[in-house]
């Protein structure tokens, strides 16, 4: 059977690029014609190419426009050698999810799968919705983001691909059993989820505003050290009175109190939430540092019946199970394509 060929995305620069070529080539034979001296002519690169993934391309101006909500957090490292390293260092991460997508993409279209347009406009008329801006506050906010409604619609585009490409080429292959359901409702009942309150102590060690990875492999060295000293029999109120940088906790041994559910972050309940009596864990990033945490007692309640949580802990595992088939999915499409990245 002879396979129907992939449909090529149109790129426009590459059009641009084509009519340039052939400007230039007419351009150069009229100059061959006239008998005055030929000057040197300015070269202007209008883009480049910044990866090839198979018979597609990446362009410079893709990756700007993906690198622009994350750049703010780049700029306000004043170290100019750091903050250099640190903006190659996401080009290529952000470069590599661009990959990523275009395979995904690639994957797609041999399937068939396609986004009509009208998805692609009820998708635009959620995001406004849901964010309550009317349509000159939405063109706003994409050139405030470096798009225009081109580029968002086509990114939208690709969003909505990937979502429908795990659908139908990766989801059938997430099987949880009734077993795994069960084993998981086990370990709610033996830990974190039966928990309703803790009695919490911490330490602090803390980082500028924007850290240097030095300066974060510092605070991590003195978080593990104090940690090795908890381990080892030291009292964790001790060591947090010498260590802890928190002036507010640390001359009461780092003492928090009782904290219930529901009051912490979220990241940081789901730590503190899943310890036993006597443990000591970290380090864990907040807004000023890094925090090592200890749970000297805990106040258990009363479980839902498994049959009350079936259906969420399904849905948890199988979301956890399509993360995991999906990362190596992508993993498979990269080993069989041709990828060169020319940052």
């Amino acid at each position: 059977m002879v396979q129907p060929e992939v449909p090529m995305r149109p790129r426009p620069l590459l059009t641009l690029f084509a009519a340039a070529a052939v400007v230039v080539a007419a351009l150069a034979g009229t100059a061959g014609a006239q008998a005055k001296p030929k000057k040197p002519r300015r070269v202007y690169v209008v883009d480049r190419v910044v990866a090839v993934v198979n018979d597609a391309v990446i362009l410079d101006t893709e990756l700007t426009v993906r690198m622009a909500p994350y750049e703010a957090d780049v700029e306000g490292i004043e170290d100019p050698k750091e903050r250099s390293r640190r903006l190659e260092k996401l080009r290529g991460q952000v470069l590599d999810e661009l990959v990523n997508e275009e395979l995904i993409f690639q994957a797609a279209a041999a399937a068939r799968i396609e986004v009509t347009a009208k998805e692609i406009d009820a998708a635009i008329t959620d995001i406004r919705t849901n964010n309550k801006l009317d349509e000159k506050q939405f063109q706003q906010a994409l050139v405030a983001q470096g798009y225009n409604i081109a580029a968002y619609r086509a990114d939208i585009q690709r969003q909505l691909t990937r979502v429908k490409a795990m659908n139908q080429l990766v989801a059938p292959k997430v099987n949880v059993t009734d077993d795994e359901v069960r084993a998981r409702y086990d370990q709610m009942v033996r830990r974190s989820e039966a928990v309703s309150a803790v009695r919490l102590s911490h330490m602090l060690f803390t980082l500028p505003t924007r850290p240097s990875e030095q300066e974060v492999a510092a605070a991590k060295a003195k978080a593990a050290a104090a940690i090795a000293r908890v381990k080892g029999g030291e009292e964790f109120a001790e060591v947090a009175k010498q260590e802890s940088e928190d002036e507010s906790s640390k001359g009461g041994g780092g003492e928090l109190g009782w904290i219930e559910r529901g009051s912490l972050d979220p990241q940081w309940e789901s730590v503190v939430f899943a310890m036993d009596k006597g443990e000591v864990r970290g380090p864990v990033s907040g807004p000023t540092g890094l925090h090592v945490f200890y749970v000297s007692e805990v106040k258990r309640n009363d479980m839902k019946s498994f049959e009350d949580l079936k259906e969420q802990i399904l849905g948890e595992l199988r979301r956890r199970e399509m993360d995991k088939q999906t990362q190596v999915w992508i993993e498979d499409l990269r080993k069989k394509a041709f990828i060169d990245v020319k940052l």
